[in-house]
């Protein structure tokens, strides 16, 4: 798919129609340092690759370089953009969006501004209660988001779907989500020409943590979109849909030369739910790393455990896997398959995790605690499980209810909202969920003080663990500290 190469014009200026792509500045909604982070703007590249023939586009990334509210409408008031696009990351920063609505309507009530990303689409009718807000590009926007200017300045007719404003009388007109894209071959690279690429990529962050490349600088690729599993807390099925739909194993090979070529990146971190959905795609794209000598350090986030076997983990082993994130979930058949509805074996973890270790592989896994209808004895029954499937490194999460989830539905069903609980207020790493089994500070101080038991258990262990995370053990247990004083301290 392709959009017309005429220039699209402002009628403000009669020149090539501006468009400035946005992050906001994290930190205008969240004081909490420990969940903040600075991510490359992939998605907003992504977007101004598909629209850059006919527009003149700048990305302003307020999150990236610190800047103020004042810093950020400065920046739009160099730039004299016609249209402000606003992406935000998750429901616990959406203030931050409406803030950097507001700095666009103080330079100009005369720039539109178009909201996107996760918070806008899950949230779609809040954020039109905004004023400053004229649409929302909901889901997959990055066709969406060309036709919309081509409906705003081409006279082109407004896309059916996907786009939600409000109309001359006030009331929301809500297109819902766009049309999924089925062909992912056929999104260009990103423009990461218009931000400094390498800045973001060529030095640790600030947060240490294991999921961090060996190498500098690297690279975050995402494969597909869209997941079939449906497990009762992610979003990614209203967002990306339950369809899986991937790019071709040559199309994700090509990026990853180009990026080498380009910015000489020496590490990939693959950032899909679903990387080994289609087995036969991922073994190809590993055999042709391989095969096109990109073989580096690669990272697989969220791995799906029930995907994978003893052939698959050699391949990767030999493409250069490093690290790998188990998505695990829980120590219990039950809260498995009643609750998050997630197809993993604990045998079959267990034999993996084993497998990837003796390969070489750092391997961690991810746990979750703490959903309605879970019992206290099934809680220490997955910390108890989180030790013995014996990994590099253990994550435990207590769970959080996300609109448009089945597990937000389950805790309406159950009366199992912390008391005092408003979801515009909610942060990702406090627990909002109670029941008569457990208190969200139990949850918290029990989460934060078996991750450091058994992590932490041996001197061999704090070594490998602090050598994965590039620090020294003194700055470890520094860490370790503060995450069990921010568990004592949450409410």
């Amino acid at each position: 798919m392709r959009m017309p190469t005429n220039d699209l014009i402002s009628p403000k200026t009669g020149q090539r129609l501006k468009v400035a792509l946005t992050v906001p500045n994290m930190a205008w909604a969240e004081w909490d340092e420990s969940s903040r982070w600075r991510f490359i703007p992939y998605n907003i590249c992504l977007l101004a690759a598909v629209v850059k023939e006919r527009c003149s586009v700048r990305v302003i990334d307020a999150n990236a370089e610190g800047m103020s509210e004042e810093q950020f409408a400065a920046a739009l008031r160099d730039y004299g953009p016609d249209i402000v696009g606003v992406t935000v990351l998750m429901d616990q920063y959406g203030p931050s969006g409406h803030r950097a609505a507001s700095c666009a309507k103080s330079v100009s009530r005369d720039i539109t501004v178009v909201m996107g990303g996760v918070y806008a689409t899950m949230n779609t009718q809040q954020v039109l209660e905004d004023t400053n807000i004229d649409y929302v590009v909901g889901g997959e926007g990055e066709y969406v988001f060309a036709d919309l200017l081509a409906a705003l300045y081409a006279r082109a007719p407004m896309p059916q779907t996907g786009v939600a404003f409000r109309d001359a009388g006030g009331v929301t007109v809500d297109g819902g989500h766009a049309p999924l894209i089925e062909d992912l071959d056929s999104l260009p690279l990103p423009s990461y020409d218009l931000v400094d690429f390498l800045s973001y990529v060529s030095a640790e962050p600030k947060r240490r943590h294991v999921d961090s490349p060996s190498l500098y600088p690297y690279a975050r690729i995402l494969t597909s979109r869209g997941c079939p599993f449906g497990c009762a807390f992610c979003q990614v099925e209203s967002i990306h849909g339950r369809k899986f739909r991937a790019r071709s194993a040559e199309n994700v090979l090509d990026e990853i030369q180009w990026l080498r070529g380009e910015y000489g990146i020496r590490a990939v971190i693959f950032d899909d739910d679903n990387l080994f959905t289609d087995k036969g795609r991922a073994a190809d794209i590993f055999r042709g790393m391989i095969k096109r000598s990109l073989v580096m350090p690669w990272v697989s986030i969220g791995t799906p455990v029930f995907r994978l076997d003893r052939g698959m983990v050699d391949l990767m082993k030999e493409s250069g896997c490093e690290y790998i994130d188990l998505a695990i979930e829980s120590g219990t058949h039950r809260v498995l398959k009643e609750i998050i509805g997630k197809p993993v074996k604990l045998d079959h973890a267990v034999e993996m995790a084993s497998y990837a270790r003796n390969k070489g592989i750092f391997v961690a896994a991810n746990f979750i605690i703490g959903f309605p209808t879970e019992t206290w004895e099934e809680i220490r029954e997955t910390v108890r499980f989180a030790e013995e499937v014996n990994v590099d490194y253990v994550k435990i999460f207590v769970a959080i209810p996300l609109r448009h989830t089945r597990l937000w539905n389950l805790c309406v069903e159950t009366n199992s909202f912390r008391k005092g609980f408003t979801p515009d207020g909610a942060r990702w790493n406090e627990g909002q969920i109670e029941t008569d089994e457990f208190t969200a500070r139990d949850l918290s101080i029990l989460r934060a003080y078996e991750w450091d038991r058994i992590n932490f258990a041996t001197p061999e262990k704090r070594k490998r663990i602090a050598q994965r995370m590039h620090i020294g053990e003194s700055e470890l247990d520094e860490i370790r500290r503060k995450t069990r004083a921010a568990a004592a301290r949450e409410r």
